[in-house]
Parts: structure tokens; sequence; C-alpha cells
């Protein structure tokens, strides 16, 4: 966790962020904030957490990851 005023503070959700922006957001129109609600929602939960690929995490997904660690662990 960084300190106040950190430059590193907020980089993992911002880097996150943007590629939603990138994959989601700038990609259409929403035509209520309830559409928009639901792709966050089924970005974040499907897409971005159980299906894309990591860096952080050997360019595995989360998904792929959890699932290596526990047969490692085991």
């Amino acid at each position: 966790m960084g300190s106040i005023a950190d430059c590193f503070d907020n980089a993992v959700i911002e880097s996150s962020w943007s590629w939603m922006q990138v994959e989601l957001l700038n990609r259409r129109r929403w035509k209520t904030r309830i559409e928009l609600a639901n792709a966050i929602f089924e970005y974040l939960e499907i897409w971005h957490n159980r299906r894309r690929r990591h860096s952080a995490l050997g360019w595995l997904s989360p998904l792929e990851c959890e699932t290596q660690s526990k047969i490692v662990v085991v």
C-alpha cells in the first residue's frame, strides 16, 4: 500500500480503469445508466476476473492462476 501522495498509490486501479475504457466504455454509446452498469458488471465479473490474461500472473487468467496454485499446494 502506498503512502499519501505516493505516485504509485493508485497505479493498479488507474491501469485497470484505462483498460476498461479501451475494451468496453469507448466502443459504443450507452442508452441508460443501468445498461452501462450491467455492462461494467459483466466486464469485471465475467471477462476481467475470469478470462483476461494479466502480466502480474505470468500471463495467466486469474482463474487459471488460482487453479494452478491449488494444484501446487495440494
